[in-house]
């Protein structure tokens, strides 16, 4: 049985870590209490608090393939990423301090009731056409304030330049002065200028996807994820002895970590007809945990089908009974919340996924999976290092 224990919102989640570090800054903390590898104290004493997260670097991965890297020589321990296990979730809990629970985003693609649409929602496009959604509707979506807002110091936002100006990015950089890159070595120049340029203490807050990217087309176990990793690593190591003198914590993480899987795993929804029928909309959330919305008349049929026919291929929860897990973890309710995870969630075991195709939506094929619970998906790390 699930339980929010496995996602430790007590003192061992992001959004803990999240907190030890508004705390540490002056800005307060959102209720979740600080991390407890991290005192607030220990981020208080420095001038300068560098947050990098690196989109897709599991725990697992960084265990395995960083022996004798920096990385793996500041390596800390482990956190839990909060619930689904995905970027959408994650990255607005970094940005807000708050857990899906309250922050509402549950997940790549989201029904959005008040505009009738399932939607990307961090290109904030609707999925089949890749129509982009009006502006002033992002106010309604992305509708928390972030952390930068209520931090008293001089804070940054820096993220990559084809990202850098979205209506997403710009909501969660309110408050903060953006800078965008080009590729890694330009990320870490702007962090260095930054740094050296700095006349009071900041917060700088990046964010760094190709990993990420990578690991979706090759797969995480790929040669190619490896030799990313370890440019990763060396740009690390170079970037921290270019700033020594500066006072800096800088702290390194990930929103999830990856899990590889292969086409004889691959669920298409095409495939089971009882399923397709049933279905009002859509599948939304990520193939490692769907969302499904379901017509009252077909629902008992698509339970037993579900449960008869794919019991080794996912978990089956009804979504209001879901959500009293408390893996979303745990706060005030987000008014969006119950419309945003359907009437049924279907949590994929192993390294399995579950897909549907839209008309004229392009096909999207990946080896590197996250959204689930696995060890693999769940873990992130916590890189420590004081410059």
């Amino acid at each position: 049985m699930l339980t929010a224990r496995e996602f430790a919102y007590d003192g061992g989640n992001i959004v803990n870590l999240m907190g030890s570090i508004t705390l540490g800054l002056g800005g307060g903390d959102a209720g979740y209490g600080p991390l407890r590898l991290l005192e607030p104290d220990e981020v208080a004493a420095a001038r300068n608090v560098l947050l990098l997260v690196i989109d897709g670097l599991g725990f697992e991965f960084l265990r395995r393939r960083g022996a004798g890297g920096v990385l793996h020589e500041h390596l800390r321990g482990s956190m839990s990423s909060v619930f689904p296990t995905t970027t959408a979730a994650a990255i607005t809990t970094f940005a807000t301090g708050l857990a899906p629970r309250r922050h509402g985003l549950t997940g790549w693609f989201m029904w959005l009731k008040e505009f009738a649409s399932i939607t990307a929602v961090l290109p904030f496009r609707t999925r089949a056409s890749g129509f982009p959604l009006p502006a002033a509707a992002a106010a309604r979506v992305f509708d928390q304030p972030a952390v930068v807002a209520r931090l008293p110091v001089q804070s940054y936002m820096v993220t990559h330049k084809r990202i850098a100006d979205s209506l997403y990015s710009m909501h969660i950089s309110k408050g903060a002065v953006r800078a965008a890159y080009s590729d890694l070595p330009d990320c870490f120049a702007q962090l260095h200028r930054i740094l050296s340029e700095g006349q009071s203490r900041q917060y700088i807050h990046a964010y760094w996807p190709d990993f990420d990217s990578l690991a979706h087309e090759h797969g995480v176990e790929s040669p190619e994820a490896g030799r990313l990793f370890e440019a990763l690593d060396r740009s690390v190591a170079a970037f921290l002895e270019s700033i020594r003198g500066t006072d800096t914590l800088v702290i390194i993480t990930a929103d999830h970590g990856f899990i590889d899987t292969a086409p004889d795993r691959v669920i298409s929804v095409e495939d089971h007809p009882v399923i397709a029928d049933a279905l009002t909309l859509p599948l939304c959330g990520e193939p490692r945990l769907a969302y499904c919305y379901v017509h009252p008349a077909r629902a008992a049929r698509f339970q037993d089908y579900v449960q008869e026919r794919l019991s080794e291929q996912c978990t089956l929860y009804e979504s209001g009974e879901f959500l009293e897990l408390g893996l979303f973890g745990p706060g005030a309710e987000h008014p969006g919340l119950r419309d945003r995870i359907g009437d049924y969630v279907l949590v994929m075991k192993d390294n399995y996924v579950i897909k549907d195709r839209m008309p004229g939506e392009h096909p999207f094929d990946q080896i590197g999976v996250h959204g689930g619970l696995s060890r693999e998906e769940l873990y992130v790390p916590l890189i420590v290092a004081k410059a």
